[in-house]
């Protein structure tokens, strides 16, 4: 690699990383066969992590970071004092081919400040992926990042060639977009979310690709005065309104030349956590926004102590010992500490047996942090502990949280 293109690599590789929605699940299984190049499956691939967990086993990268926009909370941004560099698409296309070839990667993940205009920009990211699935023949994973502004008929044609497409909504109300990045209009990135979502159902029905592994978006946490309970009803109705994959937290990050209206220190990454763990509940668990928020602060915020779900279950001892052997699966995935698969397989086998806390161990695996929360055939907690001795008990160690 020559020095000019190591050094674009330096700079866009680190403009990408405030980015957290590059995660590759979710593409169909594909294999190039012996004379092609690439696979969506993570065999022979080399899965590095950051610090604070994601995934960087894909080459993630802006195609630039000179951008027309002044958001104020990117690095970025047109007024931002940093570093610039403009990757070509051929550089792109090389890079991705040489990284695969030598294992370092999975896949790409492509985004982009806006050059020129939002067409244009949108233009030079689908040469990318075309010229990658068309004339280098690769099979393997594509993420590109979807300019809301550009015309619909690029972003069906992005479509085409990626396995996922996301436009990033970054900030949970259109009051702090309007605030923060009054260049992007919130009813032109949802007008490109409904788009995407059309497409995709139509695409699912007929039985063709287009963005097979969905859509997906990214919220910045911690950038404006947006409480988790608001941040959560911003994804519930995404989740509901757009079907997305996935939305992704990412805990704002104070940057160089910062306008006033920003902290000037980052959120505790354990308040992105929590966030992760309110949206599994949201997906998964059957929980309800109000029903996480409300055990919280009254401010709306989660509890940092403590994951959402023992929150709530503290929230609502009255609901609680449940019996594994009568109470329906919908509260059985309430109880803290009882993962969904657990809680399947406790249904499947009380079926044949009454269940003791023998068999419930074997089923879960651990039930340390869910014994006050239920009973057995052999095991009954007791007299009621209080919520603040029974949170004390349960609550992660200070070298736990340290992880975080």
């Amino acid at each position: 690699m020559d020095e000019t293109l190591g050094r674009k690599l330096r700079v866009l590789a680190d403009a990408a990383k405030y980015d957290a929605s590059c995660a590759s699940s979710g593409a169909p299984k594909r294999s190039a066969g012996r004379d092609g190049i690439g696979s969506t499956s993570a065999i022979g691939i080399c899965h590095s992590y950051t610090p604070d967990g994601r995934c960087v086993s894909l080459l993630k990268i802006l195609l630039t970071n000179y951008c027309l926009f002044d958001c104020a909370y990117c690095v970025n941004r047109r007024s931002s004092n940093v570093e610039r560099a403009r990757f070509t698409a051929k550089e792109v296309v090389d890079l991705t081919i040489a990284f695969y070839k030598r294992n370092y990667i999975e896949g790409l993940f492509l985004s982009s400040g806006i050059i020129r205009s939002p067409d244009y920009t949108m233009e030079q990211l689908i040469l990318v992926a075309k010229t990658l699935r068309q004339e280098r023949g690769y099979r393997g994973y594509i993420h590109l990042k979807t300019i809301p502004e550009a015309s619909p008929w690029l972003i069906e044609q992005a479509g085409l060639w990626a396995d996922r497409l996301s436009v990033n909504l970054e900030l949970p109300t259109d009051a702090a977009l309007t605030a923060y990045a009054p260049e992007k209009k919130a009813p032109a990135i949802r007008a490109a979310m409904g788009q995407m979502r059309e497409r995709i159902a139509e695409a699912k029905a007929e039985r063709r690709s287009f963005s097979p592994a969905g859509q997906s978006t990214q919220l910045i946490v911690g950038a404006d005065a947006s409480s988790d309970a608001d941040v959560l009803r911003t994804s519930a109705n995404l989740y509901s309104t757009y079907a997305l994959r996935r939305v992704y937290y990412s805990a704002f990050s104070p940057i160089p030349d910062a306008a006033a209206k920003l902290p000037t220190r980052a959120p505790p990454l354990q308040r992105e956590n929590r966030l992760y763990q309110a949206d599994w509940l949201l997906r998964h668990y059957g929980f309800g926004v109000e029903e996480i928020a409300s055990a919280g602060d009254p401010n709306g915020m989660l509890d940092l102590e403590i994951d959402p779900k023992l929150a709530w279950a503290l929230k609502n001892r009255h609901r609680f010992p449940l019996d594994v052997n009568r109470a329906d699966r919908e509260m059985l995935l309430r109880i803290p500490g009882v993962g969904a698969r657990a809680v399947d397989r406790i249904v499947a086998a009380r079926r044949h047996t009454r269940l003791r806390l023998d068999d419930v161990k074997r089923l879960t695996g651990s039930v340390k942090r869910a014994l006050p929360f239920l009973i057995t055939a052999d095991h009954h907690p007791g007299a009621t502990v209080d919520e603040a001795r029974l949170r004390e008990r349960l609550k992660p160690r200070a070298e736990q949280m340290s992880l975080f």
